[in-house]
């Protein structure tokens, strides 16, 4: 049985990072990339590791979406249940009704992109914990990557070669 070793290269340049990621993620090496951690966001990484666009804007808008019919709908069933004529102006009037779906579109559109949020990030993660390393949320961007315990020692010369600092995680 072939055991699987990670190891994180720790570098102080976002680009050398970035590059060690795309040699990494080229097709003759059977190393995999697991992520990346940066004390900043990245775009130089984030291309490097091939991110997708997030998905959080579609939970914002079916949320507000959302909202706005509920709040439409809540006053709409209020006032026909208690039926309170003012000033004889209809019991389904559009403009004040209007505005609680506004109120409603803003607080379903927070909740629907907190939600997004979590979601999309697969937030909490308390699994990864063991394989972060603290430098990187101060000067050092981390790349961790596996490889099989034969081929620990040319992963770590991979790193090394371009100027990184090696860390085995158990």
């Amino acid at each position: 049985m072939v055991t699987e070793v990670y190891v994180m290269g720790l570098f102080k340049d976002e680009n050398r990072a970035a590059q060690a990621v795309e040699e990494l993620r080229r097709p003759p090496t059977a190393w995999t990339v697991h992520g990346v951690h940066s004390p900043f966001p990245s775009r130089a990484l984030a291309e490097a590791m091939h991110v997708k666009k997030s998905r959080v804007g579609w939970f914002t808008l079916a949320g507000g979406i959302i909202g706005f019919f509920t709040g439409f709908a809540l006053a709409a069933f209020t006032a026909l249940r208690w039926k309170l004529i003012v000033s004889g102006k209809p019991i389904v009037a559009l403009v004040p009704f209007v505005i609680v779906g506004f109120e409603f579109t803003i607080l379903f559109a927070i909740l629907g992109n907190l939600m997004g949020f979590l979601t999309q990030a697969r937030l909490p993660r308390l699994a990864n914990l063991a394989c972060y390393d603290p430098r990187c949320s101060g000067e050092h961007f981390g790349i961790l990557a596996s490889c099989s315990a034969t081929d620990k020692d040319h992963l770590c010369a991979f790193f090394t070669e371009r100027g990184g600092v090696i860390r085995v995680l158990d």
